[in-house]
């Protein structure tokens, strides 16, 4: 395969990873909540994953089911982990930047103890073909379209039918833009905000158990894996709120990510030691110039929900 085409579909397998985690963290804000807790909550959704797999990997099930008991444990730690979140900052009203910031450290370090008991040759050495489907037998950029890959971007698609083409889409903006007049028209807010959460973390931590498994199949691969929750969170300003732009603002992440990896197998161009930390930047410098793009234009729809970040206190409506 040409070197600039495997380049491309490589970038753009990467970029499910965070397809995953700037859709769930959408979901959230559109709800009016911002998840700092996205990182550690990838990071359970990847060990959950994980452990199910180390469980029932040489159970001898049919390779569909041991597929869906992956997903289905990622997302239930993942949820778990919103579910812990939503108490939190909708019961409790706890400050959400600091919950968020709390629950990161808290998945990633726990994370860490349960891949840390894993047997990779049970848990990824097997499963990982499955998950390859209907690629696993390339030893190309090809391989990593898989199960998991395809998924993400149905789930990006169908987020946004939902929020922006349903009358639950058209509830859970409202409760983001503002949960008084939301309540006062019946709307239940803490039911919305509960669900877009749970609903959010389970698909978020599906963007672990994907990198884990299927983009890098490797079992040191849970150590880098907090540092592009940050970048899913910063994906989300990069798609303007917009579910399926995720899917175009993913490959660009993915390319400017993997940029500085690229060039340096092509011969006429020179990468120095010092010049690599400066290429993996790109990724969040071109998410501030569409901040500021977005910001100076100033349209309503570019913007992040009204109430994002906000407690709502009924008996003040």
């Amino acid at each position: 395969m040409n070197i600039w085409l495997n380049f491309l579909i490589d970038s753009l397998a990467f970029g499910a990873t965070f397809i995953y985690g700037s859709t769930g963290e959408i979901l959230t804000e559109k709800a009016g909540h911002l998840n700092l807790g996205i990182p550690g909550i990838m990071c359970m959704g990847g060990a959950g994953g994980c452990l199910m797999l180390n469980l029932i990997g040489k159970s001898g099930l049919p390779s569909p089911l041991i597929v869906v008991l992956g997903i289905l444990s990622s997302m239930a730690f993942a949820m778990l982990m919103g579910l812990i979140y939503s108490f939190l900052t909708v019961t409790l009203r706890a400050n959400q930047n600091v919950t968020g910031l709390a629950l990161t450290t808290f998945g990633v370090g726990l994370m860490k103890v349960i891949m840390s008991k894993l047997d990779a040759t049970v848990y990824l050495v097997g499963p990982k073909a499955m998950y390859r489907w209907p690629f696993a037998g390339r030893t190309d950029s090809l391989q990593c379209l898989g199960v998991l890959f395809f998924l993400a971007v149905a789930v990006a698609i169908l987020s946004s039918w939902v929020l922006f083409r349903t009358k639950v889409g058209l509830h859970l903006r409202a409760v983001g833009e503002n949960p008084a007049t939301a309540d006062a028209v019946g709307i239940n807010v803490t039911r919305y905000k509960y669900v877009a959460t749970c609903i959010g973390s389970g698909i978020s931590g599906l963007g672990g158990f994907y990198y884990i498994i299927d983009y890098m199949a490797s079992q040191e691969a849970y150590l880098s894996l907090e540092s592009f929750g940050w970048l899913s969170i910063a994906l989300v300003i990069f798609a303007l709120w917009r579910p399926h732009m995720t899917i175009i603002g993913s490959t660009v992440f993915g390319l400017l990510f993997s940029l500085g990896s690229f060039i340096t197998n092509i011969d006429w161009i020179q990468v120095t030691m010092a010049t690599k930390p400066l290429l993996k930047m790109l990724p969040y410098v071109v998410t501030i110039i569409v901040l500021v793009i977005s910001s100076v234009r100033n349209k309503r729809e570019n913007q992040p929900p009204q109430s994002l970040g906000l407690a709502y206190f009924r008996e003040e409506r």
